[in-house]
């Protein structure tokens, strides 16, 4: 076949020009069709001759005359039928990919992938135990794969990140003379000695004037926000102490370092699904757009809700031990309940990170016998002691009104 090509090549120039083949190019014998049992006596001969006397090849296809291979590997090919329609989507038909591929079945029965993931859970359970530890007040075990010294190195770089996003967005942080700033330093300082922090923590308070925003929040540290907004909402030392206790208390229970474990453990999690899917491209894509947030609906956002009424129950514990009154935890409440329901955002419960404000002051109310009695047994004096013995005396009647 490829002497024939090549003479073919060679000829056709001549055979176009129609040039008789000079005598030293001429051959001894005819070329004659193949499958002869004879050979034509050497006579002269012209181009056209030698090209008439080459067999004749079918005319270029797509499709091969050859039979079609049986191996079990090569994809099966699709004849074309007018009856399927626009040629176009019977060439997808025909270059479309098989869903599943074989060797997915092949991976996931091989002796080796199981001891891998066996391996592997062992491992995963095995640093899970080894990393649990008991929530202080509450008393929860969870899971904390960082040390305190990782979180507060990673609070550093997120303190410095918030300082400058805020200058660059034209924040204003009051003075430390201010009306507001003195009275958020005045109720950290009765909190802080009951919290059971370190008290040689460097603490350090920041109101940011915004009243538009009604937020406060503690980074592990000793770094306190708070928005002017929240003072607005709660109008007295205790509601704001009711404020700030909750957002201690957050890092009295370590939740800081607890939802980066837990952010962690869902990755790890993600990962090893997506792997086993990898050789389906639906299901890997599938995993990779609605995983990670169904992860987040089912374990991120109720394990924010429950940190956020723990840190609701150590906060009022922390306030009432402060000689702050806890029932004003419920006022304060209310008065965010009546804010939410002028505002037009309106998220269920179930998908958002915390409770609702009517679940918080329900919870809140079934926590204020103790929290009573916590407050009567702390070390309240002062005229903060004498105001809640006079007002008790004045409930059984023991203190008589009168003009002297």
């Amino acid at each position: 076949m490829a002497l024939r090509q090549r003479l073919f090549l060679l000829l056709r120039p001549m055979a176009s020009r129609a040039y008789t083949v000079p005598a030293q190019m001429r051959l001894p014998y005819t070329i004659i069709p193949p499958y002869s049992s004879s050979i034509a006596p050497a006579r002269p001969a012209r181009s056209s001759l030698l090209l008439s006397s080459l067999p004749r090849r079918r005319p270029f296809s797509l499709s091969s005359p050859r039979p079609r291979s049986q191996d079990p590997r090569r994809r099966p090919e699709i004849d074309y039928d007018p009856s399927l329609g626009d040629p176009w989507y019977h060439h997808r038909l025909r270059n479309a990919k098989p869903l599943f591929k074989g060797n997915a079945k092949t991976i996931l029965r091989s002796p080796r992938t199981h001891t891998v993931v066996a391996v592997s859970v062992a491992l995963a359970v095995g640093f899970y135990f080894w990393n649990l530890e008991v929530v202080p007040v509450s008393g929860r075990k969870r899971f904390n794969c960082y040390s305190e010294n990782s979180v507060k190195e990673l609070s550093v770089m997120q303190y410095k990140r918030l300082i400058y996003d805020m200058e660059q967005q034209g924040a204003r942080f009051l003075s430390d003379w201010d009306p507001r700033t003195i009275m958020v330093k005045r109720v950290m300082a009765r909190l802080i000695p009951v919290s059971g922090l370190s008290e040689d923590e460097e603490w350090e308070v920041r109101v940011i004037d915004d009243r538009r925003t009604a937020n406060a929040f503690v980074l592990p540290g000793g770094k306190v926000f708070v928005y002017s907004g929240i003072l607005g909402l709660a109008r007295t030392e205790s509601q704001l102490a009711a404020v700030l206790g909750h957002e201690i208390a957050h890092n009295l229970a370590k939740h800081y370092g607890e939802r980066l474990s837990q952010s962690v453990g869902e990755t790890a999690f993600l990962g090893s699904l997506l792997m086993l899917l990898a050789a389906t491209p639906l299901t890997f894509i599938v995993g990779w757009m609605f995983g990670g947030n169904l992860l987040d609906l089912l374990f991120s956002r109720p394990m924010g809700r429950m940190q956020e009424s723990e840190a609701d129950y150590i906060g009022l514990m922390m306030m009432a031990e402060a000689c702050y009154d806890p029932r004003d935890a419920v006022a304060f409440w209310q008065r965010m309940e009546r804010a939410h329901q002028q505002s037009d955002v309106d998220v269920p419960e179930w998908a958002s990170t915390h409770p609702s404000n009517q679940h918080r002051i329900e919870r809140i109310n079934e926590w204020l016998p103790k929290a009573m009695e916590k407050r009567e047994a702390s070390d309240c004096h002062g005229t903060q002691g004498f105001a809640e013995m006079f007002r008790r005396a004045m409930a059984r009647g023991d203190v008589m009104g009168g003009s002297m």
